[in-house]
């Protein structure tokens, strides 16, 4: 499945023009009829697109910036929880994406986390034993018919495997990768629609979203993806957890599929539950700390880290095996950047941790998206104003949300956006910083920051890493050595058949290509002079001089040269 490709034709790719139809009726209904044109009802036959009793655009005229993005959200709220899963999945992941939207927009998506219907279990056991090949009680001992968990893409189910095992059963909703497709496809092209009639829908911008969302949607949809990111976190963290503190649960993958995950049930208390996890704060100070710093390392040394840790996600574990330590689950969302990215990334922290604003815009530049360059001056200007509140304030005294907040909503100022991989970075520490301040704790991520970055750089940047990236770059430098004569002898030889001739014409510019001429005819007769001058010291050697007479003549035939060689160069600079 190719969203993005999808997105690009409608016509090619939007075969149910009932569901179209469906979708423009409501988002009509809802007030955006006026921003859906001819462009798009001329897709559907004999379709007459019924106007709105109340146009957005009337609403939008009479209120402040943050009153017409909350109306905005509002409205497409309503249209996505009408819409059904695959507009919610969009508009939850809207949620998530501070650095584009206002807060008031950004808190009316967040309304969709719980709009999802659940699937009755009855619904999915031909789809789980289809993906099994085998029935249902040949596997398990019991399945709970009541779903533990409900997303747009999902449905959890706790079970129970035949030898006593408590697992629990992910299972992708019935034909929910084609209703992805054929919404999205709708819902990208309506988008570009939209942000070409109206300055506000191009301002938020929709369509860039769409377009970042659209490749993760499609690793979500495959359950095969998050059994390989779970089990590869795990190994990253066994590489690096020295306190044995996280817990990956373990992925039946002979019972899994590219449609049903089966893997192991957490027992404990999800960090969500705050009035119990507020019980083990003592406990849970030293255990998040040195889990940032965890974290940390996971994601600077592997580039590869768990990208929604929101509080449902955590689980302080309680089982006699376990207990004591933490679990993580969903891995459905996992953040990749590369080893350029890593190094761009403790370049910005460390400017943020020494208030280099010229540094920090040039190192968001670099890894940024902008449609035209910014003004550079006045980005740098913006940012410090936006950081100065925290000047002076001690790495423990400064809020790290409110500070990335800050320079992320600045950049947004500039319509700089910051590519989702980037995003994702700053969104999973604020979430971990969020979650600590939910349970009363100080996490104080600046000062794990500024503590670990002399040795986050030592070993991002040693020896075996440099003598790689050395030893790859005289591989390419030997290969373009062994093909640029093949391609030098090409073009020389397609440059004789064809005749091509160079004319190099000189008009305007004489006087100072005679001043550069003499300049350079000076310095070689000084040079040469200089030669002149050289030899006729050293013809005199050893010899002992008392007066003028006892200088050998050649010495003086070598000077005499060399007074009229620099003469000579003196008259070409006269010329």
């Amino acid at each position: 499945m190719d969203l993005i490709r999808a997105g690009m034709g409608l016509t090619k790719t939007i075969r149910n023009v009932g569901r179209l139809q469906e979708i423009v009726l409501v988002f009509g209904k809802h007030g955006f009829d006026e921003f859906i044109t001819n462009t798009v009802t001329g897709k559907i036959p004999n379709f007459v697109l019924p106007k709105s009793k109340k146009r957005i655009s009337e609403e939008l005229a009479n209120k402040s910036e943050k009153d017409w993005n909350q109306v905005l959200g509002f409205r497409l709220r309503k249209c996505f929880e009408e819409l059904g899963p695959a507009f919610i999945k969009f508009g939850q992941l809207l949620s998530s994406r501070e650095d584009i939207f206002h807060p008031s927009f950004i808190e009316e998506m967040r309304m969709l986390r719980d709009k999802v219907k659940p699937v009755p279990l009855g619904e999915v056991i031909a789809l789980i034993e289809k993906s099994l090949g085998k029935k249902l009680d040949q596997v398990f001992a019991e399945v709970d018919p009541n779903a533990i968990g409900t997303a747009s893409i999902g449905v959890v189910y706790r079970a129970v495997l035949l030898d006593g095992s408590p697992v629990v059963i992910k299972v992708r909703r019935p034909g929910i990768e084609k209703e992805i497709e054929t919404d999205f496809s709708i819902l990208m092209f309506l988008a570009n629609q939209a942000e070409r009639v109206s300055a506000e829908l191009r301002y938020l911008g929709v369509s860039r979203v769409i377009n970042d969302f659209a490749f993760t949607l499609q690793r979500e949809l495959n359950f095969n993806i998050e059994a390989l990111n779970a089990e590869r976190l795990k190994k990253n963290l066994d590489r690096h957890d020295e306190k044995n503190l996280y817990y990956i649960p373990k992925v039946y993958k002979e019972f899994s599929s590219e449609d049903v995950l089966v893997i192991e049930e957490l027992r404990g208390i999800p960090f969500s539950r705050n009035e119990l996890i507020l019980e083990k704060k003592d406990e849970l100070i030293p255990k998040m700390e040195y889990g940032i710093q965890l974290f940390l390392k996971t994601f600077l040394k592997d580039g590869f880290f768990h990208a929604d840790l929101h509080g449902g996600n955590f689980f302080y574990l309680t089982d006699e095996i376990n207990n004591g330590r933490i679990g993580l689950i969903d891995f459905g969302l996992m953040g990749n950047l590369s080893k350029n990215g890593r190094h761009h990334f403790i370049a910005i922290i460390y400017a943020i941790l020494s208030y280099n604003y010229e540094n920090l815009v040039y190192e968001f530049l670099d890894v940024a998206e902008y449609d035209t360059i910014p003004d550079i001056d006045a980005l740098i200007r913006d940012v410090r104003d936006g950081l100065s509140p925290f000047v002076g304030l001690s790495v423990k005294q400064t809020n790290f949300s409110e500070l990335l907040t800050v320079v992320i909503s600045t950049l947004k100022k500039h319509q700089i956006f910051l590519p989702r991989e980037w995003y994702i970075i700053f969104r999973a520490l604020m979430t971990i910083d969020g979650v600590g301040k939910s349970l009363g704790i100080d996490l104080n991520i600046f000062g794990i920051l500024e503590t670990d970055i002399n040795e986050i750089v030592q070993s991002t940047f040693n020896k075996d890493e440099i003598i790689e990236e050395a030893a790859w770059a005289a591989r390419d430098l030997t290969s373009s050595v062994r093909i640029l004569p093949r391609h030098i002898r090409w073009f020389l030889r397609d440059f004789a058949k064809k005749g091509y001739a160079v004319e190099i014409r000189n008009t305007g510019y004489e006087k100072e290509l005679g001043s550069l001429t003499g300049a350079l005819t000076f310095l070689s007769f000084s040079l040469i002079a200089g030669i002149f001058v050289f030899c006729g010291v050293f013809v005199i050697g050893a010899h002992e001089i008392r007066t003028w007479s006892d200088i050998p003549t050649m010495s003086w035939i070598l000077w005499s040269l060399g007074l009229l060689l620099f003469a000579s160069g003196i008259s070409s600079l006269k010329r």
